[in-house]
């Protein structure tokens, strides 16, 4: 099956995920998770993205990023790809593919699931029984969104901010969305969304996509009137 093109879509904020080859680690020690983030930081000053959250798991990374440019998401994790591979096969004496193929990279309609995505990031070590709560984690984004501590990849994005005018209220308010679960049947849609490569949306923000970008924002309906639906068909060879 041919591979769907990227979205390419300036603006629009994107949940990212890259996997380590056959599933296995990615990161060996805290310096690979420093260095990886050094990458991450330097390569969205170079290509403009915003990062809005991130986790750094065992044998997998999620973003949620913004890129200024149809290209900057791409960009960035090449570049980022390549530049920490040269580091893990260097620092490990390996060779060979460190990633599971491609990274895969959905749009979000923000006003629907950005908030639901950072909690969806940041809630990863917590699913994974790693830890009891999120900000026992070292390597996300949360204690910088729900805490204040600083992080030079963050860049906080508008709907996060409008959750308080000031920064104590605003985190306040950004801890509170912890407080519950993410039920199942949203966590099974961005689940589908990212590994399936499909936007998530109303109608109206696919339709939208559909519209703008260059390739479908959705899948076809199953079973629906297709393209040439009703008219004779016409004689073909058969090989």
């Amino acid at each position: 099956m041919a591979r769907l093109p990227r979205y390419g879509l300036a603006g629009q904020p994107q949940h990212v995920i890259q996997r380590g080859n056959n599933r296995t680690p990615i990161f060996f020690a805290p310096e690979d998770y420093a260095f990886f983030l050094e990458c991450l930081k330097d390569g969205c000053q170079r290509f403009g993205c915003a990062v809005h959250a991130y986790v750094l798991m065992t044998n997998h990374v999620h973003l949620l990023a913004t890129p200024e440019t149809s290209d900057g998401i791409s960009s960035l994790m090449q570049s980022v790809g390549r530049r920490y591979v040269q580091h893990i096969n260097y620092t490990y004496q390996r060779t060979g593919t460190l990633w599971e193929g491609r990274y895969k990279a959905v749009p979000l309609d923000s006003e629907l699931y950005l908030m639901t995505c950072y909690r969806y990031i940041e809630l990863n070590p917590v699913r994974a029984a790693m830890v009891a709560r999120p900000g026992d984690y070292r390597w996300s984004s949360y204690a910088h969104n729900a805490h204040g501590k600083t992080d030079e990849l963050i860049h906080e994005h508008a709907l996060y901010q409008a959750l308080g005018k000031e920064l104590a209220p605003r985190r306040a308010a950004y801890r509170s969305l912890f407080r519950g679960e993410i039920d199942e049947s949203t966590l099974l849609e961005l689940r589908d969304s990212i590994n399936k490569g499909w936007a998530l949306g109303s109608k109206r923000f696919l339709s939208r996509l559909d519209a703008n970008s260059q390739r479908r924002a959705q899948p076809l309906p199953r079973g629906g009137k297709r393209k040439g639906a009703g008219r004779p068909p016409k004689e073909t060879s058969r090989t």
